[in-house]
């Protein structure tokens, strides 16, 4: 297989290692909606929010039935 120049370097990915060690199931699923700019972070799936919260910095903190934290809406995101 050939590498070609458009391959991330995966030492980018490495950096996310510590943040998925302290994920509270230890899993985390990322995906990004260019057109929205919003990143979605998950720590399930699928990821049911039975409550949310909007902080100040257009942070969306959703919870699940049990106040544990299912994961994140990240507003703006290329800004940050």
């Amino acid at each position: 297989m050939a590498v070609t120049a458009l391959t991330v370097d995966y030492r980018d990915y490495l950096k996310l290692l510590s943040k998925v060690e302290a994920a509270p199931q230890r899993n985390i699923w990322l995906s990004y909606d260019a057109e929205a700019d919003v990143l979605y972070i998950n720590f399930q799936q699928p990821s049911v929010a039975a409550d949310s919260e909007l902080t100040g910095d257009d942070i969306i903190i959703r919870y699940g039935d049990s106040d544990e934290i299912v994961g994140y809406t990240i507003l703006h995101a290329s800004q940050r």
